[in-house]
């Protein structure tokens, strides 16, 4: 089972800017929520869990070992990241080379990443987008191009950075889908969300982070109950949960939640 270890890390951008401060986490393959406002310092933690940047102190192990001993290869076969912008991620002329490109840079056979692009595909509704031009499809589609490219390699971990962008309503339900899937497969799932409503439907753990730091960690219903903190993050609760507290119910983040909340009080929807 994956497992990242998170130990003192710190990070400098140039010019001595802090970007993330002291932080210590353990990732056990169980989906979870890494929110904050922009500049929180998530897409910086996001880059140095797939090592696209060093830390400037602490370390970050994977299933124990220190990742900085990994090659860039090996990196690859078991982290995978699916960038918030498709646009910095996609650079081939054909949908379906794109998803063969990583299965093919971490050793499978040309036979292989096909199946396996193929595959991915599928999971994601673009099969029949095969064969076109990413830059001919939509920016939710290309979103969805990144994401079937990291499905295809087959990574024990896999790092969603704002998955859900210019997604509409079926497009949401399907990543949260792909997420559940991948959860129930054993994989560790991190997803970097702006939408509350979604960490609520998709997210066991959220882990809140405020100006480089762990704000707050821990199981999401909790995470969902310390409103005064969130404020601080300038952080809102899921609308569900609004709408539970107007009516005196605490810990409901999710519709079915409230819904059983509502039925143990005998109010009728």
């Amino acid at each position: 089972m994956p497992d990242i270890t998170v130990k003192n890390v710190q990070f400098y951008f140039p010019g001595n800017v802090e970007a993330l401060h002291a932080v210590d986490l353990h990732l056990p393959p169980v989906p979870t929520a890494i929110v904050g406002e922009n500049g929180a310092g998530k897409t910086t933690f996001a880059k140095l869990l797939k090592r696209l940047l060093k830390p400037s102190q602490g370390k970050i192990l994977l299933n124990g070992g220190p990742i900085d001993r990994l090659s860039t290869t090996q990196i690859a076969a078991h982290i995978g990241l699916v960038f918030q912008n498709p646009d910095h991620q996609i650079f081939k002329n054909r949908v379906r080379d794109e998803v063969m490109f990583g299965p093919l840079q971490i050793g499978l056979s040309k036979k292989k990443a096909y199946e396996a692009a193929s595959q991915a595909l599928k999971r994601v509704g673009l099969a029949e987008s095969s064969e076109e031009n990413p830059y001919d499809l939509a920016l939710s589609e290309r979103k969805l191009v990144g994401v079937a490219s990291i499905l295809a390699m087959d990574t024990d971990v896999i790092i969603l950075d704002e998955p859900t962008i210019g997604q509409d309503e079926r497009g949401k339900q399907l990543i949260t889908s792909v997420v559940r899937e991948l959860s129930e497969e054993g994989k560790l799932v991190l997803c970097i969300l702006h939408d509350m409503n979604l960490v609520a439907d998709m997210c066991e753990r959220t882990i809140v982070f405020h100006h480089g730091r762990v704000f707050l960690d821990g199981e999401t219903n909790w995470v969902f109950s310390h409103e005064e903190v969130l404020n601080q993050a300038a952080i809102e609760p899921p609308q569900v949960m609004q709408v539970a507290r107007q009516l005196g119910i605490k810990h409901a983040v999710t519709e079915q939640a409230l819904l059983n909340e509502l039925a143990k009080l005998k109010i009728k929807c």
